[in-house]
C-alpha cells in the first residue's frame, strides 16, 4: 500500500509510518524501542503525520496520560 502526499515526510515520519503498519496500535514507549527515535523525534514525526492525517492519537481510558498512535482507519 503506497500512500501519496503532497509534501515530502521527514525520515522519522516515514519510518513511524511503516513501524505503526506493522504495529498497528503502539505507545510511546514501544514506538522508542522499535523505532530506536528519541522521545522528541516521535512526537515530531507524529506532528507531521497528524498534520498530513495519516495518524490519530487515542487517549488511554484508564490513565489519561497515556497516548496510543495508531494509522487513521481510512487510508
Amino acid at each position: 500500500m503506497e500512500i501519496q502526499i503532497a509534501q515530502p515526510l521527514p525520515a522519522s515520519a516515514r519510518l513511524l509510518l511503516r513501524v505503526l503498519r506493522d504495529l498497528k496500535v503502539s505507545d510511546l514507549k514501544t514506538l522508542q524501542k522499535e523505532t530506536g527515535l528519541s522521545r522528541r523525534a516521535i512526537m515530531y514525526a507524529v506532528k507531521k503525520l497528524k498534520e498530513v492525517g495519516l495518524v490519530e492519537v487515542q487517549i488511554c481510558l484508564t490513565d489519561s496520560r497515556r497516548r496510543y498512535y495508531c494509522i487513521r482507519a481510512n487510508i
